[in-house]
């Protein structure tokens, strides 16, 4: 049994395994937390299968967790279905309630071999599911859609935040059934190419502000964290910075933010989950990562060199094991309207209010 959270070491369920939870989110439902993500078990580095499936565990204190099972099983006999393990890349799962139609929606983003991304929709009418499949291929708005977050606000309205590959970040109306696009959006944070490009957007309000935490786009190496504020769900975005505080290496101790929640029986304390994809770098490989990565962002104009560095630095480094990821669950301080990242080697929800 756990009593605190130990950011960056092996999380364990209630049985003794491994969590495996990635790049998902949390949601609260009638006095318990779901924390569902890729299911990464099988995902050893020796194989083609990238995610085997959706995982749910779930947790009374956040600290303990029971294995609920696949709620999204994979399809590895059908290699044209987006939930083929072998066939395309499922990441980044993240699903809401409809309180109209009293579904969950899930939505799940989906590369395929030669580099397209869609996303594959699925409604089931528990968190554990059975999932029944709405749409697959859907390129929302006509678009390349990458990473994302999906929010809810008090109305019932929903917004999706994603990435459009290696361009900008859109924030798009979502249609009553939660399933689709309206056609309405607003975008964000144009830049001409990775790593500067936003992903792994995290969504979260707090008094009235719209925060966005992102991460630049270099692939499973961490690098520096955004966050951004503003008064309406689109915008305009007021860019704060790095939120992590301290950290020496600049890659956001060592992990990737995928999502940001508000613990319901606390006042003010928000939580950020994150992935420590490569746990085998060791804290000098991240730091010297980390300079070559500043080396990129300190340039006038755009160069290769520095990623070409980082490459060669790396070379031979096994970052497709992530059967062995790790998580980084870290509280958020805010004065006024920024928001910070403290380092804990150890930390409890009972110090908050």
């Amino acid at each position: 049994m756990y009593d605190a959270f130990h950011p960056g070491q092996i999380w364990l369920d209630t049985e003794g395994k491994r969590i495996h939870a990635h790049g998902g989110s949390v949601i609260y439902i009638d006095g318990t937390y779901y924390w569902y993500g890729e299911n990464k078990e099988k995902t050893t580095g020796d194989n083609d299968i990238w995610t085997w499936g959706v995982r749910c565990y779930a947790s009374k204190d956040l600290y303990n967790w029971e294995d609920k099972g696949l709620i999204i099983e994979p399809e590895p006999d059908k290699p044209e279905s987006s939930l083929c393990p072998t066939s395309v890349m499922l990441d980044r799962p993240h699903i809401i309630y409809n309180r109209m139609t009293g579904e969950y929606v899930c939505w799940m983003k989906i590369m395929h071999k030669d580099g397209v991304q869609t996303e594959t929709v699925m409604t089931a009418d528990n968190i554990l599911g059975p999932y029944e499949m709405v749409k697959e291929g859907l390129r929302p708005l006509g678009m390349s859609a990458g990473d994302f977050d999906l929010a809810v606000a008090p109305d019932g309205k929903a917004y999706y935040y994603f990435e459009r590959v290696h361009s900008e970040t859109i924030c798009a109306d979502l249609t009553d059934d939660y399933t689709g696009v309206t056609g309405y959006y607003s975008t964000h944070f144009p830049h001409l190419c990775p790593p500067d490009v936003r992903e792994a957007t995290a969504h979260f309000c707090r008094k009235g502000k719209h925060y966005l935490i992102t991460s630049g786009t270099t692939d499973y190496f961490p690098n520096p964290s955004e966050a951004a504020v503003a008064d309406t769900w689109h915008g305009p975005f007021t860019v704060l910075g790095n939120p992590h505080v301290g950290d020496s290496s600049n890659t956001s101790f060592h992990s990737q933010i995928s999502c940001i929640f508000k613990v319901e029986e606390k006042k003010d304390l928000y939580i950020a989950c994150a992935d420590r994809w490569l746990p085998r770098l060791q804290h000098l490989e991240y730091e010297v990562y980390g300079r070559l990565f500043r080396k990129h962002f300190d340039s006038d104009h755009h160069s290769d060199n520095a990623m070409k560095e980082m490459a060669t630095y790396l070379k031979g480094y096994s970052f497709r094991n992530t059967s062995i990821a790790d998580y980084v669950w870290l509280p958020l301080r805010f004065d006024g309207d920024m928001v910070y990242i403290d380092w804990h080697n150890e930390w409890r929800i009972e110090n908050y209010e």
